[in-house]
């Protein structure tokens, strides 16, 4: 959009996305959309307008007034879907590390799923499904914003804590102790995300580095999974 029209809100109105399926549904005669669908709509292309806006920059280097025109609003109007820039990369967070969390349910629920290269190939397909969100994640985890930082942290303390659950139902390892288990489950987890960065910097989808990366990560795993059975529990 025009730098001029950003400046007048009457015209952003008119152009908006709302505002023309409004005009449709005037026209066609189907049911208008409800002020909290058009509310979420607005929400989601925030939202993904801003991932848009970092496929070659840092969170820290997107504007406000660059995020309110991907969604085709005024940047007062932003003010009503968060509360500040720093409150969207959070909710930006919790989502891309939701598929993560979801990818760990999957591979639980799933008989197939249980060995590591099978656990993987549900990694690789996450990663290339959602490449934009995990970019992301990779790149703003030691990134140069304070809340977004704790906000992984955070997110990465409970996917640790949920496997560190799934570790202690395991036939072999009931036995042991939970600062045992979760040491394992931060292991495991840091080494999935690990592979998410090398995933994101390999050449393409399906390429001979991807699978260097797979068949790397696959023994990292196992070498851990040996590394465990012999353990000695609260030494």
């Amino acid at each position: 959009m025009p730098e001029d029209d950003r400046e007048h809100p009457e015209v952003v109105a008119v152009l908006s996305p709302a505002n023309t399926l409004t005009a449709v549904s005037q026209s066609t005669g189907a049911e208008p959309e409800s002020r909290a669908a058009r509310k979420e709509r607005t929400r989601k292309a925030l939202l993904d307008g801003t991932l848009e806006l970092m496929a070659d920059r840092s969170f820290a280097g997107v504007s406000l007034r660059e995020i309110a025109r991907t969604a085709g609003i005024v940047p007062t109007a932003f003010y009503r879907h968060f509360a500040s820039i720093e409150e969207l990369g959070v909710v930006l967070v919790e989502e891309g590390m939701r598929i993560l969390r979801q990818m760990l349910r999957d591979a639980r629920r799933t008989p197939s799923t249980k060995s590591a290269g099978a656990s993987l190939d549900i990694l690789v397909r996450q990663v290339r499904t959602h490449e934009a969100q995990f970019r992301f994640l990779s790149r703003e985890r030691y990134g140069g914003v304070p809340e977004i930082r704790r906000a992984i942290a955070t997110e990465m303390k409970l996917f640790v804590s949920e496997l560190t659950v799934d570790l202690s139902r395991i036939d072999g390892l009931q036995s042991w102790d939970h600062d045992d288990l979760e040491m394992a489950a931060d292991l495991i987890v840091s080494t999935m995300f690990a592979v998410v960065v090398d995933l994101l910097e390999a050449d393409r989808p399906g390429s001979r580095t991807e699978a260097e990366v797979v068949a790397r990560a696959e023994r990292q795993l196992r070498l851990i999974m040996l590394g465990m059975s012999g353990w000695n529990p609260g030494t």
